[in-house]
């Protein structure tokens, strides 16, 4: 004779949470931005020490507006956009920007031990080009 046995049946429902799923998303946001964040700072490429400014509040550009940035290094370097240039290339390029200046904005990008002739002359060769929309890049300070 065989005995018929049956199993006490459980009512309620499964208490735990499956988080699987959210750790593999976790991760995944986490790669994303491990990838994104050095891409954000990608026109950094030039080493310059910028600058110390107090934190405000900066304006929004136009998104008509074309920023060139040139760049001068504490040795005397000149970059227009990360491309090293010499003083005669630099007038030549800013001669030919400043044909057509509309909606362009140039972002000068002067180590903060550069002599401040160098600035002033860089901002003569602007005016001389027609370029009279600049602006200073810094570093927001403590």
């Amino acid at each position: 004779m065989s005995r018929f046995v049956r199993r006490p049946r459980q009512s309620h429902p499964i208490a735990e949470l499956n988080v699987t799923n959210l750790i593999d998303l976790g991760f995944t946001l986490l790669i994303i931005f491990m990838i994104a964040t050095p891409l954000i700072n990608q026109e950094q490429t030039i080493p310059v020490n910028l600058p110390i400014q107090s934190p405000s509040e900066g304006l929004k550009p136009d998104p008509k507006t074309q920023f060139i940035a040139v760049t001068i290094r504490e040795q005397g370097d000149y970059f227009i956009d990360q491309q090293l240039v010499t003083l005669t290339e630099l007038r030549t390029r800013l001669k030919a920007i400043g044909a057509n200046p509309a909606n362009i904005v140039i972002r000068i990008r002067a180590d903060g031990n550069v002599p401040y002739q160098k600035i002033i002359s860089l901002i003569d060769d602007l005016k001389q080009n027609n370029l009279n929309k600049v602006t200073f890049d810094t570093q927001a300070g403590a």
